[in-house]
Parts: C-alpha cells; structure tokens; sequence
C-alpha cells in the first residue's frame, strides 16, 4: 500500500488510537466480520472506494449495510475508513485488516504493557515456527476443499497455551488468509506487534553521560510524558553540541542546540 492510500490509513490509525483505551476484542471480532463483507462484494468494494462519491454517500451505504450487525464504534471505525480516499479496492479492506489486528494488539497491550505485547508476539512466532517446519500442516492448512472451521481448529491446536488475542489473530489468518499462506499472515500481524513495542522504548541521545541522578529524572519526565513505564536506552552523540533527542516510536521530541540552530536559520532565510 502506497501514495495516498498510505495516508489514509496513517489517518484512520491516528484516530483509532482514541478508542483503543476501552477497547475489547468483539471490536475487533466485529471489524474483521465486516472485513469479510468487503471481501465477498466487490462491487461494494468498488462503491467505497470510489472518488465521485461524497464521504457522507459512503457512510450512508456503510449504515444500510452494517447497521445492527456490529457495535457502533466498530461502525464509527468503518466510517471513518470509507469517509478517506483509496487508490484502489484491494487498499480498503487491506486496512481494515490492519484496524482489526491492531484493536487485538492493544487489547493484549492493556493492563501489563509491553509485557502482554511480548507474550502475544511469542505466541504468533511460536505458530509461525510450527507451520514453517512441517510442509504437511502448510498444506492442511491451506486445503481449498478443507472447511475454514476444520482448519482453524487444527490452527489453533498448534499453540494450546495461547491467549485470546493471539488465537482471534491465528483463526483470522487461518479462516481468511486473503490470498497469502496463514503463516504469511500472522508474521504480519507480528510486525504490526513489533511496531507497537516501540511505543514503550525510549531511544535518548545526550551530548555526555548522564550521571545516575540525571538518568532517573529523565525515566521519571518521559514516563510521566508519556503516561506509560518505558524503557530508556541513552546514546552519547557529540554531534549534538547540547540537549537531547528523543524517540519514542514513530514520535521524536528534539531540544538539541543544533535543530534550535537550524530552526532559527530557516526562520532567518524565510
């Protein structure tokens, strides 16, 4: 996915972000069964997507079409979805995949953190590994003349000690693969895991060595920014002359002497 659909699913996900908080998992049950609609018509596909229609004409097609099948913020998620532009059909429901897999992911995120983040990650890389090593369950599991609940089952058989985000993320991929191997599709779901651990590391490069005292402040400021416990790995660079920069995830928050430097030329040429 590129260009403008990029875009949009960067502005779907930002927005999402504020419904994560309370979210469960029947949103994300609810996000890939309409996922499955989508899948099934493209014709429908075809209508969301397309440029001549107003964001608010989409919306009345997705309320005629879901209305009382899911929960209604698995239908602001979806409006939300159709109300952007899309470079192509297969781009849509490709994000909403990526909707309902990162409901599951921040499901798994709440209440122990980066810690539920790595158990969930064990536990799609345990399935991987299992599949990856028998050629005998690759094609089992994806047997065209095999029933979908016939093959989640075997699925989920293969990681009994898994969580229930892991097993509605593995059964999604077994059920629905959307034109990959299963296996294929969980090791995407696992990148998207990755991408979320990010949002708990710290990566602060400083001028010197922080001395034991000044380390604590600065885990106590981040943490208390950030509203989370992270951790903090700290990079001595020279190069910055003064101040810090830190990354956190997809976010940098920089007060070096350099960028203040920089800023204060461009204001200067401009």
């Amino acid at each position: 996915m590129a260009g403008v659909s990029s875009v949009s699913l960067a502005t779907v996900r930002e927005g999402l972000e504020s419904r994560l908080a309370g979210a469960n998992l029947a949103l994300a049950e609810d996000l890939f069964g309409v996922l499955a609609i989508l899948d099934s018509n493209a014709g429908l596909r075809r209508a969301l997507t397309d440029p001549s229609r107003t964001g608010k004409d989409k919306a009345v097609l997705v309320d005629q079409l879901i209305a009382g099948r899911v929960s209604p913020e698995a239908a602001g998620v979806v409006r939300d979805l159709v109300g952007e532009r899309w470079a192509n059909a297969r781009d849509i429901g490709d994000a909403l995949e990526t909707l309902a897999a990162t409901v599951v992911i921040s499901v798994a995120e709440q209440g122990s953190g980066v810690e539920g983040l790595e158990q969930l990650e064990n536990e799609l890389y345990s399935f991987i590994q299992v599949v990856g090593s028998d050629h005998a369950l690759q094609r089992a599991l994806s047997e065209a003349q095999a029933s979908p609940e016939s093959k989640v089952t075997l699925g989920l058989k293969l990681v009994p000690n898994a969580g229930p985000a892991s097993r509605l993320l593995i059964t999604q991929a077994v059920r629905s693969p959307r034109g990959l191997k299963p296996a294929a599709l969980v090791g995407r779901f696992l990148e998207l895991v990755a991408a979320r651990q990010q949002r708990w590391i710290a990566d602060v490069s400083v001028t010197r060595p922080l001395t034991a005292s000044q380390f604590e402040r600065l885990e106590a400021g981040l943490n208390a920014m950030y509203g989370r416990q992270l951790k903090v790995n700290v990079k001595v660079d020279p190069a910055l002359i003064g101040g810090v920069r830190v990354s956190v995830g997809d976010e940098m928050v920089d007060s070096t002497v350099v960028t203040r430097l920089s800023e204060l030329r461009r204001k200067l040429a401009g």
